[in-house]
């Protein structure tokens, strides 16, 4: 329970990142953030949410002295900006962006069982970049081998790019299952700021 997730807000109650309890109720117990009630989004400070935790049935941590209730989203008392972080390139991002689907013949694999490609290939001066790497199965992945996927007669079943996930989260918008958090995800993502 200690590791589930809380959502961060700034200041002006935007969605600026995702914490474990354990820092969330740090924060809250500092006076660094306040505990955002999710069913009606009033604020509560350490002393009056250990207070209304009393009566908590489920979702709480107990101590020696009392229990607590998990929080689901915090919001911080003094910072206003915001965290821009990149999505990560990495095998785990590819993987995650093309959900373990062969992105030729479109069929979902365990990961064991999947290749990264090249749409381009290196020998023709293809790149390890997020619009050239795919996944693929080892017999799409041999028959495709160094040639281009129309020199092959297979096509792409969509063009790889960046995933659109909400870049100072870090998360995709289809992984969020608290049902608190939508208003303020969905508020997130329509705020990013866009580059050029």
């Amino acid at each position: 329970m200690v590791s589930s997730s809380v959502l961060v807000l700034n200041r002006s109650w935007v969605a600026i990142h995702i914490a474990d309890v354990r820092r969330a109720l740090s924060l809250v117990y500092r006076g660094a953030a306040k505990v955002v009630a999710p069913d009606n989004y009033a604020t509560y400070d350490f002393e009056s949410w250990k207070e209304i935790s009393q009566a908590a049935e489920s979702n709480y941590i107990r101590t020696v002295n009392f229990k607590i209730r998990i929080p689901e989203i915090i919001v911080l008392t003094f910072f206003n900006d915001l965290y821009y972080q990149e999505v990560k390139f990495s095998r785990r991002n590819i993987f995650e962006r093309d959900r373990n689907t062969c992105q030729y013949c479109g069929r979902r694999y365990n990961k064991m069982d999947l290749t990264i490609d090249h749409v381009v290939p290196r020998s023709r001066g293809g790149k390890d970049t997020w619009d050239n790497l795919v996944l693929a199965c080892v017999s799409c992945n041999v028959k495709k081998g160094d040639l281009l996927p129309e020199e092959t007669g297979i096509r792409l079943i969509k063009l790889p790019a960046k995933p659109q996930w909400i870049p100072h989260l870090g998360v995709r918008l289809d992984a969020i299952n608290v049902k608190s958090w939508e208003k303020f995800v969905n508020m997130a993502y329509w705020n990013v700021e866009l580059k050029e």
